[in-house]
């Protein structure tokens, strides 16, 4: 529904409003097509507030997405900064663990809005929460508000992290 109804609006033309449509329809759109409107990073910057889940998780459309965006954004090898982290915006969910570990505790906070994580993605997690390089510290030095605050990566925490936090 929304590639037919990217089909009409830009039919005649990309209009010269497209950011004052939704989002989703710009998943559909590449970022050349957008340039006649805006940056790159502002249409990765709404991308990044779209419904990703829109696009199937593994689909090449997706793929396709986060590396024009890495692109775009000039991304130096695997490490992102905080604000580049925030133009993404959901896309930092499709990061791979090298990405995750290269950042260390910079993208925990942006990580919280994705629902599930890749195997390769709680291993990087798991790597930065156990080294203790984070704004929550070592899990030895974790308080029941600490886990309240990482509540979203529990599910993420293995024996070797679970054993260090203090009772």
């Amino acid at each position: 529904q929304l590639s037919c109804l990217l089909k009409m609006v830009t039919l005649h033309g990309i209009p010269e409003d497209l950011d004052s449509y939704p989002k989703d329809l710009l998943l559909f759109l590449s970022p050349s097509d957008y340039a006649a409107t805006g940056s790159c990073s502002q249409y990765f910057n709404n991308i990044g507030r779209a419904n990703l889940d829109v696009l199937p998780r593994k689909s090449p459309q997706r793929k396709q997405l986060l590396l024009e965006a890495l692109a775009c954004l000039k991304v130096p090898g695997t490490q992102i900064n905080e604000e580049n982290a925030e133009i993404l915006g959901r896309l930092v969910c499709d990061l791979g663990g090298e990405y995750i570990r290269s950042s260390g505790g910079n993208l925990l906070e942006h990580l919280r809005q994705c629902e599930f994580f890749l195997p390769d993605q709680e291993e990087a997690i798991r790597s930065i929460i156990i080294s203790g390089n984070t704004t929550f510290g070592p899990p030895a030095s974790w308080s029941a508000f600490t886990l309240r605050e990482l509540s979203d990566f529990i599910p993420v925490f293995d024996h070797s992290i679970l054993q260090e936090i203090p009772q």
